[in-house]
């Protein structure tokens, strides 16, 4: 679900239309909301969730304020349609790998998500089974392959397969966080592809369709040979900032060279806040070295933007940097919070005012810390859903 809609024409006005006007009174970047410090994790609609009384569901007490988004309209997607109009060949299935976003994208589109079974025998080996009929039906398949990486990756081929042996239409995989996508070109010799494989590997299994969020490299959308559509977890986190309480003084901050594209945009949308780079120096595989800083960051508050959080060694030290170079407050916001050991212990060691992520990845208790905000993308993925079963355009969402 999307956070709490800022006023027209602000950043927030990204965001989907369908959605953006509903639950009170809007506000604008800079109005007058409270700053939390306490965490403020959305992982599905069941958890850390404030309910009347100030209890969460099961009547367990919360551990402080709890930011929560904007709530879906009373009429879902399918149900606020005639019902003449109301299409039942779309069958939402979801993987192992998060439940709770796809619970939340079904309910989004007013369908109940497909029954599948789902199990390890004793020896490693997975077991998949539709509950369900799938025949001449448009299926989409909700599994981010996370870690563990290639036990989701296989399940989703066992996904697949059995959808197109069950003979469904069309067979769309939803992939909110692609792995294997960093290794997208030879950066040495006798190295393998392996955003390319896994894109073959996802072909030969059956899908048609692939829905994928911020990759991290655009060109390896060019390695499917199938359509896909490309979605962006800026609109979330966006309006999510412009709900806030921030200092008119900004700076996006791309922390790598790489990023510096995905940083722009991201400022041109932020009221056309200034840039400013981390140059480093990579020194191996999840190292890396900071060097110096490109542009001004002096009595602001930086906002560095990536497409994902692993180790959190590359973005703690420009950070660290940005502080040197006399920012006033760093945030960071990305769209995937891989975590990866020790990300937790360099993210939560108080450098970052905030941490704001999505919830592509499921995220465990024990990988929440004061500082982090979870924004629930499930609005996005249902709304990039809804147009390619009914083949729309899925670049109008972002307009």
């Amino acid at each position: 679900m999307a956070a709490t809609a800022a006023a027209p024409g602000t950043a927030s006005s990204l965001l989907l239309s369908p959605r953006r006007s509903r639950g009170g009174a809007s506000s604008s970047f800079r109005a007058a909301a409270p700053r939390f410090r306490s965490p403020r994790c959305v992982l599905g609609s069941e958890q850390l969730r404030v309910v009347d009384g100030g209890k969460r569901a099961g009547g367990v007490e919360p551990r402080g304020a709890v930011w929560t988004p904007k709530a879906p309209a009373a009429e879902a997607r399918l149900a606020a349609l005639p019902r003449e109009a109301r299409d039942s060949r779309m069958k939402i299935f979801s993987g192992t790998a998060n439940r709770p976003l796809s619970q939340e994208i079904a309910a989004y589109l007013g369908v109940d998500l497909g029954k599948i079974l789902i199990k390890r025998f004793a020896d490693g080996e997975i077991y998949v089974q539709l509950q369900e009929s799938v025949r001449g039906c448009d299926v989409f398949l909700v599994q981010p392959t996370c870690s563990p990486v290639n036990e989701n990756l296989m399940e989703l081929f066992i996904m697949i397969d059995a959808c197109r042996r069950a003979s469904a239409r069309s067979i769309t995989v939803v992939i909110p966080y692609f792995g294997y996508a960093r290794a997208d070109r030879k950066a040495q010799g006798r190295e393998a592809i392996t955003a390319k494989l896994a894109a073959n590997l996802l072909t030969e299994a059956g899908s048609d369709r692939v829905i994928v969020c911020d990759i991290h490299s655009t060109q390896a959308l060019g390695y499917f040979d199938i359509p896909v559509d490309h979605i962006y977890g800026q609109p979330v986190i966006l309006d999510y900032l412009a709900s806030k309480t921030i200092s008119e003084d900004l700076v996006v901050v791309s922390p790598d060279v790489g990023g510096v594209v995905r940083a722009r945009a991201f400022a041109k949308k932020l009221f056309d806040a200034p840039l400013a780079i981390v140059d480093k120096r990579r020194q191996g595989h999840n190292m890396s070295e900071v060097m110096h800083l490109i542009g001004d960051v002096k009595g602001k508050v930086a906002i560095m933007v990536d497409d994902m959080i692993d180790t959190a060694g590359t973005i703690t030290s420009a950070a660290a940097l940005l502080k040197q170079e006399g920012a006033e407050a760093v945030y960071a916001c990305c769209t995937h919070a891989v975590f990866s050991p020790p990300a937790i212990e360099r993210l939560s060691g108080g450098i970052f005012e905030e941490v704001i992520v999505t919830n592509s990845i499921l995220l465990p208790e024990d990988k929440c810390f004061p500082q982090l905000t979870v924004l629930s993308m499930a609005n996005l993925v249902a709304e990039t859903i809804w147009h390619v079963h009914r083949d729309g355009s899925v670049s109008s969402i972002f307009q």
